[in-house]
Parts: structure tokens; C-alpha cells; sequence
């Protein structure tokens, strides 16, 4: 949403910049905008400036998914799920990897993380079962609505923020972070900081450098997210986490169109399956999507397609992005046919190749063989694989897209950046994407927004709580 021209009545935009203020946040995501809110809320005077024009970031190009347990929706529809379960499932998709400090950070906090958002007025729609989760326990918002939420009610608070204004470097006195340098010269003072300006999904030196295996995906992500904050805490020694397993999403439209929002579709994880250019499939359809995107840019061509019928376009549901399967037909983004055989003519597939692979698929289904690949659910856990045998049958040419990095600056339980050594950088505090440490070597959907509400609210309080050198 543009702050340029006023766009959004009662946000808090800020025309000058001062001299000193309490907190300070870089980068208007959600975990930026809920650490602006935290702080304010915690009496301090709180100032966030964004480099764009447009708040959200990456927030408002995913799926807009929090990944929750315990809450009211999911007893609404009789979801049973416990934080146990949610920190298994974190630390199994991570492989391991994971902080286990970070991860039970995040349990302890998540609830009360979204009963917080709940207070602003965030409201959540229907639960749903994704990637690496044993329940269903995807939260569905609208994140640009979410983001205006946090933002008004953190100015009625009396923060601010400004767009149009890239930091350029961290200030620090030798023993503490002091404020920022901004690209055109100015400076602001603050009693602390916080790093929210995401990865660097749209930086190919940092990618090349950290991701040379991206080399052929796509790229998506916040206009912003070029890795500033990240190379400025570098600069003062700051340690880096899961940095090797930077991932690419699956599901992405093959190439650009006006009418892909960054989120791609996971027909998948309804019931299609993910075939390469030789019409064969590659891949368990319900292993982690960014799994399965690893797998797709190992495919010749890269592109890819998810074959699906009617039976899961019926479970289309515009309400969750990566399931608007019938706004992607209605967008001329699928290719669709009466069988299979015309199907595979549509796509341009070896001949005999694509109904070889439906017909072994189905068979093994209704035989109840094991699959080849290994595959005995939809999505985590949930679900059985069906037949793909009720016309008309569609196809979604899929890419992988670099969307969010998922890795980044070490952070301790109070979201404190810490160095090389596994020090604390003084007042420099660090929440959202920029972070690395709790993903691990997987994800888990739903964590990256969840993670940026309940780290992010949590970094801007324990910011606030620095000593200040002035009475605000």
C-alpha cells in the first residue's frame, strides 16, 4: 500500500525526520510493524522508516498463512492440535537444525501472539493443512489489512513512521548501536534498533553468493528486500544462521504474469501430482514445497506441471491463495482438457508419456501399492492420495521462486543480534526474515508470517525496555 500520496487514511506518516528517538525499526513488514507497535505500546516513542514507498514487503506478496496451535478457530472446527505437536513438527521439518531456543520461543509466545493480533482487529479465516504441519493449523489473513491495523494503532499511540527513506549504516559509539546513517546523509539517534527489512530475494550478488543453487529460479519478493539490514549488521561482525538452505518456493506461474500474486498454487497438496517434461513425476507431492522446488529445478527445462482433475479443482478456495485454483482458470494461467491424452498434447509432452504416468498413478492407488516415491498422504499428514480420473483435467505450469531467503542474522531469545563470537551487538535488535536460526533446514508453512508477528512484537518490547538516555 503506497504512503506516497496518502493512499491509506490514519496511517502515521511522518514528513521529518528527528534527531533522537526511542525505538527505532527498519523495514514496514509485519515484523516490523508489530515491533513499531510493541514499542509504543510499551510507552516509548517509536519510529520506523521504510525504504520504498509501499509498506508490506514480502508480508503482503505470500499467502498471508500464520501457523498457530491451540487456537480458537482451530476448536471452532474441531481441529485438535497442542504446542507439543507444533514443536515437533518445527523441529522435524528443520531436520535438526533449528535453534530449539528459538523454537520454544516461538511456542511459548505464539498464542498470545495471536490473540494480540486478534485484539487489533486481525481476523482470521478458515484452517487449513499445509506443508509440515500434523494438523492443519494455517491461519488465513488479509496481510495488507493486518499490516493498516498494527500501523494505526501504533500511531494512535503516538509512533510514526516515513517512507521513502534507506538506511545506509548502522551508527555504533564502540560499544553500542547509537542509530542510523541514512543513504542521503541524515541521521537519526535512538536508544535501540531493529532490523526488519527482510532477505534478499531480489539482490543476485547475495543470492549467487549464499544460493548459487537459485541460479535458474525465479524471483519474487518485497521491491525492498536487497539484503540491507542483513549487510549492515555484518559490518559490525554479525553472526549468520541456516544460510546453506535457502530454498526456492514451488507452485510459481512458469513465467511472468500480470495476474501472479508471488504465491504460486499448490494444487499438490489437493491431490494433482507434479510432472517434468518427459511427463513423468519427480517428486513426493507432499513434502515441503520448497522440497519439492528443489526438486523441480533439478527437472531438464525447469518448468514443470501439476496435473489435477476435477475432483481438486472442487476444492478450490479463493479465501487462500495457494489453493485459487479457480482464479488461476478464470486468469487463462491453466491449460485444461477433456482427457488426459488431449492434456498431454496441450502441454507438449512425449506422446503416451503423461497418460503412462496417470494410468500407473491411479493404478497403484486403487491397488494399494506403495508409491514410488513414497508418497502416502496429500499434505502433512492429512489427506489420502485419490485418482486423477474425473474429466475435465487441468494443468499449472509451475517454476520455483525465490520469494523469502529464511536464513540470516543470529538472534538470542530477546531478539538481540549477536555477533561472530555469540555476543550481543548493543541495542541492536532483529526480527522477521532477516533472521536465521529457527527454520532450520526446512519450513514449515505458515512459520515465516507467524514468526514476524510473534518475534516481531516481541523484538520491539525488548527494545523498548533499553535504557533511555532522555525522558520521552
Amino acid at each position: 500500500m503506497s504512503l506516497r500520496d496518502g493512499a491509506v487514511p490514519g496511517l502515521p506518516v511522518e514528513t521529518e525526520l528527528p534527531e533522537r528517538v526511542g525505538v527505532l525499526v527498519l523495514g514496514a513488514g509485519l515484523a516490523g510493524c508489530a515491533a513499531l507497535l510493541a514499542a509504543a505500546e510499551a510507552g516509548r516513542y517509536a519510529l520506523l522508516l521504510e525504504k520504498t514507498g509501499e509498506i508490506g514487503g514480502s508480508t503482503v506478496k505470500s499467502a498471508g498463512l500464520s501457523a498457530f496451535a491451540g487456537t480458537d478457530e482451530q476448536a471452532e472446527q474441531g481441529i485438535a492440535d497442542s504446542v507439543d505437536l507444533l514443536r515437533k513438527d518445527l523441529l522435524e521439518v528443520g531436520k535438526g537444525r533449528n535453534d530449539p531456543a528459538l523454537v520454544d520461543l516461538y511456542c511459548e509466545h505464539q498464542l498470545d501472539a495471536h490473540r494480540w493480533l486478534k485484539g487489533h482487529g486481525v481476523r482470521y479465516g478458515e484452517i487449513h493443512a499445509a506443508s509440515g504441519q500434523s494438523a492443519p493449523r494455517s491461519h488465513p489473513a488479509d496481510t495488507t489489512r493486518m499490516l493498516e491495523l498494527l500501523l494505526k494503532a501504533a500511531g494512535e499511540l503516538g509512533a510514526r513512521i516515513m517512507c521513502d527513506a534507506p538506511a545506509a549504516r548502522l551508527l555504533h559509539d564502540g560499544s553500542r548501536v547509537t542509530g542510523v546513517r541514512l543513504a542521503d546523509g541524515r541521521e537519526v539517534r535512538a536508544d535501540a534498533v531493529v532490523l526488519a527489512t527482510g532477505g534478499f530475494s531480489m539482490n543476485p550478488e547475495l543470492l549467487a553468493a549464499f544460493a548459487p543453487q537459485m541460479e535458474h529460479a525465479l524471483r519474487q519478493g518485497g521491491d525492498g528486500n536487497e539484503g540491507d539490514g542483513l549487510k549492515m549488521a555484518m559490518a559490525l561482525g554479525a553472526g549468520l544462521r541456516d544460510t546453506p538452505y535457502i530454498k526456492g518456493t514451488y507452485g510459481h506461474y512458469y513465467t511472468e504474469h500480470p495476474d501472479e500474486d508471488g504465491t504460486g498454487v499448490l494444487a499438490v497438496y489437493k491431490g494433482a501430482i507434479a510432472v517434468n517434461r518427459e511427463g513423468r513425476r519427480f517428486v513426493d507431492e507432499s513434502k515441503n514445497y520448497k522440497e519439492i522446488g528443489d526438486a523441480a529445478l533439478a527437472q531438464p527445462g525447469v518448468t514443470t506441471w501439476q496435473v489435477f482433475d476435477a475432483r481438486t479443482m472442487a476444492q478450490a478456495n479463493d479465501e487462500v491463495p495457494i489453493y485459487g485454483f479457480g482464479g488461476r482458470e478464470r486468469a487463462g494461467m491453466l491449460l485444461k482438457a477433456d482427457t488426459i491424452a488431449a492434456l498431454e498434447a496441450a502441454i507438449g509432452l512425449p506422446e503416451g508419456s503423461l497418460r503412462r504416468t496417470v494410468a500407473e498413478y491411479n493404478a497403484a492407488i486403487e491397488q494399494g501399492r506403495p508409491d514410488p516415491f513414497g508418497r502416502a498422504r496429500l499434505s502433512g499428514g492429512v489427506g489420502r492420495p485419490v485418482p486423477i480420473d474425473r474429466p475435465p483435467f487441468y494443468a499449472h505450469p509451475s517454476g520455483t521462486v525465490v520469494l523469502a531467503t529464511y536464513c540470516g542474522l543470529t538472534v538470542d531469545t530477546r531478539m538481540r543480534v549477536l555477533d561472530w563470537w555469540g555476543d550481543p551487538i548493543g541495542r541492536l535488535y532483529a526480527a522477521g526474515e532477516i533472521t536465521g536460526g529457527f527454520h532450520g533446514a526446512g519450513y514449515m508453512t505458515g512459520t515465516s508470517i507467524g514468526k514476524s508477528g510473534v518475534f516481531g512484537r516481541l523484538a520491539g518490547r525488548n527494545a523498548a525496555a533499553e535504557e533511555s538516555e532522555l525522558q520521552w
